[in-house]
Parts: C-alpha cells; structure tokens; sequence
C-alpha cells in the first residue's frame, strides 16, 4: 500500500494538490493512503521549504506546485511498480 504525503499549511494550492492526488490514485486503482501534513514541526523536519510539497512512499515528487491528475497517475503507478 503506497502512503502519499501532501505537506503544506493548508493553502488552496495544497488543498489542490491533495485533491489532484486521490483522484490519482482512484484513477491508478492502486491501493494507498493519502495523508495531509500541515504541522509545522513536521515540515521542518522533512525540509519543506515551498509548498506543497508531495511524497509518495518517502520520496518527494513534487514541489511547489500543483500537479496535474495525469502526472500525478503516472508518479503512482511508478512507485506501485518499485513495491512489487
């Protein structure tokens, strides 16, 4: 099961982006997890620096910007592929 994290304070761009990833991963048909992470502590930790920030399995995909569905699709079915 992928774990998708979205990082960012709650802005409209990662409101978007959280929104862009589970309609990816409903369109992937790949069984994950979608997680908001807007807890400053926690982005410093993970070294966010624009937002939003978007990792898939602990790797960042994305940042800074918004992705869209197809993009974010393909990034999903990569990391699906690395698990098997």
């Amino acid at each position: 099961m992928l774990i998708i994290r979205v990082y960012g304070p709650g802005c409209s761009r990662c409101e978007k982006a959280f929104d862009t990833m589970d309609e990816a991963l409903t369109q992937a048909g790949v069984e994950g997890r979608i997680e908001k992470v807007s807890d400053v502590q926690e982005m410093v930790r993970a070294a966010v620096i624009a937002t939003p920030v978007i990792e898939i399995d602990g790797r960042v995909v994305c940042r800074g910007r918004t992705p869209g569905v197809s993009e974010a699709v393909t990034w999903i079915m990569n990391a699906a592929a690395q698990e098997e």
